[in-house]
């Protein structure tokens, strides 16, 4: 068909941009690049992720997004639960 790119882009504090980039290390680094790029106490997380059809292109957008969401998951739990300490 051809080539595909779709863009992720999160903007946050700095340590949970370093959660979310090791949540999505482990996937396939072949169908993906992804960078943290710092500015101070805060960060943009961007990901570029390349494939050849819609498809797999869709396919690995929603893998990565379930691994993003699963981590911002678990860090707003330990955010939640250190208050209440």
């Amino acid at each position: 068909m051809g080539k595909v790119e779709a863009s992720i882009l999160w903007k946050g504090p700095l340590e949970s941009g370093e959660s979310l980039l090791a949540a999505i290390s482990p996937d396939d680094p072949s169908s993906f690049h992804a960078e943290l790029i710092p500015n101070g106490e805060f960060s943009e997380l961007r990901i570029r992720v390349m494939s050849s059809s819609l498809g797999q292109s869709r396919s690995s957008v929603d893998d990565i997004l379930a691994c993003l969401s699963a981590s911002e998951s678990g860090l707003a739990s330990v955010r939640k639960h250190s208050h209440e300490s």
